[in-house]
């Protein structure tokens, strides 16, 4: 089968990796976004996807609009008579002229109808849920509404933060990729019920923002979810590089160094306590969190902040 495929990140690198590996399967055409200007010194950067592929020498035509909409961008993708356009994390809502090309399949990173949007990871983790998994659903022009073809979930773990999700629920979405083109002619479509459906904007570099008023497991759970980007980061500008809760009495002040060890420093939280392993001051390279305190001279029952 012919395989027209979209997607942008490592999350669609796994997936593309599993279609290329497919006897019966030909990818003949990767859609993916533009290169860009990243860090300081704005060096232009392609996707990762572009990356691996240019890395592993693999024949694949790259194509990276501006826009889907247009007739470029249509021509191109028609001429190639794909039988299946396969969609995971591309960055952009296709067209209703793209999406009549052929059946496009979205792999989308939640258990549908929950978590529609940008960034379901992150929400599945900011909201503490249980399980986390992927969907395969037909695109049509609704922001992950379409009838769901197959689910694959796994039970979120203690260890988990975006990154590890990201990875393991990758792996979950390459098998389901491939089991669903595999069978998608004997495939009956399950709407989804949008009264169950929610929605997850897209994360922004102030959404890193906390301060020791929250609980420390409110942290945590922030710190799991949002890093590595934004990260988590005090109003001082001061980044939590390394944390995890000592403890959840209450305090009636936050961000008081309540001890010091050989791991960390322990600060009061509204409730409960963090270790603080790691930090990193504005402009500055990262440190351990004691090396700072001492730098800075605080002792016990001071305020970090």
């Amino acid at each position: 089968m012919r395989i027209v495929f979209m997607g942008t990140p490592s999350y669609a690198t796994t997936i593309l990796e599993a279609l290329l590996q497919h006897s019966d399967i030909d990818v003949v055409l990767l859609i993916t976004q533009e290169d860009k200007p990243v860090g300081r010194k704005q060096v232009l950067t392609p996707p990762h996807i572009k990356a691996w592929l240019l890395e592993h020498d693999l024949h694949v035509e790259i194509y990276q609009p501006k826009s889907l909409r247009g007739d470029e961008a249509h021509a191109k993708i028609a001429a190639l008579k794909p039988d299946f356009i396969v969609v995971a994390a591309y960055g952009q809502l296709l067209p209703k002229a793209i999406l009549d090309i052929a059946p496009c399949i979205n792999l989308h990173a939640s258990l549908l109808p929950k978590y529609r949007g940008a960034s379901p990871i992150q929400s599945t983790l900011l909201a503490n849920e249980t399980y986390a998994g992927v969907t395969s659903m037909l695109m049509e022009e609704g922001l992950d509404t379409g009838a769901m073809l197959g689910f694959s979930y796994l039970k979120i773990e203690p260890k988990h933060t975006s990154t590890l999700l990201f990875d393991a629920l990758a792996t979950l979405a390459a098998k389901l990729t491939v089991v669903t083109l595999e069978n998608f002619h004997s495939i009956s479509p399950l709407t989804q019920i949008s009264a169950n459906a929610s929605h997850c904007k897209k994360i922004k570099k102030e959404d890193g923002l906390v301060s020791f008023d929250h609980s420390a497991q409110a942290i945590v759970t922030r710190f799991k979810a949002l890093s590595p980007w934004p990260g988590l980061f005090l109003e001082s500008g001061i980044k939590l590089l390394e944390l995890e809760c000592s403890n959840e009495k209450e305090n009636a002040l936050g961000g008081v160094l309540q001890a010091i060890n050989p791991e960390g420093i322990i600060l009061t939280c509204k409730k409960g306590s963090l270790l603080l392993k790691t930090l990193q001051p504005i402009s500055k390279n990262a440190m351990s969190a004691v090396d700072y305190i001492r730098g800075k001279r605080l002792n016990i029952g001071d305020t970090l902040v």
